[in-house]
């Protein structure tokens, strides 16, 4: 077993002051290590150590002899000792003593000629063929320890990165052993492995590279894309009206929503739709559009496979807002951006037919899409001032199918008894004042 020779320097200070401190003098490097709050002492290659100056009997002793020293001084003095691998040893002054353990790096130097990797869908074990030195040593009280050695262990891994996969370098700090576990890669990737104790000393040693493995692992970014009506931070009518691709709860229907598994090392897609239990759809596609109309909270479910892994499957859950319909009583189309027309405010509506009147019973507008208002015009000339009527129908997302408009007599009667006949259906009426000079 190789010997490390130490040398050091004692020169006279206060008692109170006393205290190892590792200095490396020689051509070596050292690293002065803490462990459970036991010093430990690595060197490179015959390193020169120097300890704080003193005054009076140093006494140095080898582990686990306490009594009798291998060597004591009195005044300056510069020896050396030959110290040995894994051994302790303890310098003591007085009632005041300092342990520490010593070890030379080229007994823990790792000798592996080979590095085989075995892939599973959740982490792959990496088996080295050869030897990782343990790093041991015993406490005075007899107690055996194994300081943890780490290694680094760097493989391509990929990483979702502006709505692609781009591949990404993962780093992970393990236990230096000849069975190492570290994460799943979906891309091919060789794995390399550098000795944390070389790292720590500063030392350039070389990395360990395995072949390169084809992957079994893979991974899944699955997305909702909402297919949005206008742009973020216009005026609108419609309440909830997806503005953004990420807009997926609580929105005004219709709701059309793009699914996307983006799965890398996959081969197989499974998309499923539920309301409540109720199953809507299932598709074998990476991505697919699904448009949603009725009222009620759905949960999309997707599973991504290859031939040896499946993804635990991943969740989205879309509200969809139950019907709205609000008409106003008045509009100021005199050009200052508000109040301008005349527009009812709804959310999911299916069917819709606004029919505006003068005073004479003559139409002076009509639409059936719900965004569009009157802008207070007839035949390209403002209308006058004063009230018109409105006759609307209209539809809800959450009507039922066979829902039908009656007569107002039976509406009215209906909707007083809160008939649930009527959930979605609209037949409004009324007027509206037109006012140029603003309110």
């Amino acid at each position: 077993m190789r010997k490390i020779i130490l040398t050091c320097i004692v020169i006279g200070c206060y008692m109170a002051s006393y205290a190892l401190n590792v200095v490396c003098a020689g051509n070596g490097k050292c690293k002065q290590l803490t462990y459970n709050g036991d010093t430990l002492l690595l060197f490179e290659k015959e390193p020169e150590l120097t300890t704080k100056p003193s005054v009076g009997n140093v006494e140095w002793y080898q582990l686990p002899d306490t009594i009798n020293p291998i060597q004591s001084s009195s005044s300056y003095l510069d020896y050396s000792l030959g110290l040995r691998h894994g051994e302790g040893y303890m310098i003591k002054k007085g009632d005041i003593r300092d342990v520490f353990w010593v070890f030379d790096y080229e007994e823990l130097r790792p000798a592996i000629s080979q590095i085989e990797a075995e892939l599973s869908c959740k982490n792959t074990v990496l088996t080295l063929v050869g030897d990782v030195p343990e790093m041991r040593y015993t406490r005075l009280n007899g107690q055996l320890v194994t300081y943890p050695r780490m290694c680094r262990v760097e493989y391509t891994d990929a990483m979702w990165s502006e709505n692609a996969w781009v591949d990404s370098t993962a780093i992970e700090e393990v236990d230096f052993a000849t069975t190492i576990t570290v994460g799943a890669s979906p891309v091919a990737t060789d794995f390399a492995i550098s000795d944390g104790l070389a790292q720590q000393l500063g030392l350039s040693v070389d990395t360990l590279y395995s072949p390169e493995y084809q992957p079994v692992a893979l991974k899944a970014h699955p997305q909702t894309i909402t297919t949005t009506r206008g742009q973020n931070g216009e005026y609108t009518n419609e309440v909830d009206r997806p503005f953004s691709p990420d807009d997926v709860l609580n929105m005004s229907a219709p709701l059309e929503v793009l699914f996307k598994s983006n799965g890398l090392n996959a081969e197989y897609y499974e998309w499923h739709i539920y309301k409540g239990s109720e199953r809507l759809l299932s598709r074998k596609d990476a991505e697919h559009r699904y448009t949603f109309m009725d009222k009620g909270s759905y949960r999309a479910v997707v599973l991504v496979s290859n031939d040896y892994c499946q993804l635990d499957s991943v969740e989205f859950t879309i509200s969809i807002s139950e019907s709205m319909l609000v008409v106003p009583n008045v509009f100021t189309p005199n050009g200052d951006g508000a109040n301008d027309e005349f527009r009812v405010a709804y959310r999911s509506l299916k069917e819709f037919h606004c029919w505006v009147y003068n005073r004479w019973g003559h139409l002076v507008f009509h639409t059936t899409n719900p965004d569009k208002g009157w802008d207070g015009n007839i035949g390209g000339r403002p209308a006058a001032e004063g009230a018109y009527f409105y006759v609307i129908r209209a539809l809800g997302t959450d009507a039922d199918e066979n829902a039908k408009y009656t007569i107002k007599p039976v509406y009215t009667n209906k909707l007083k008894k809160q008939d649930e006949s009527l959930i979605g259906v609209y037949q409004l009426s009324g007027s509206i004042n037109l006012l140029r000079g603003g309110i």
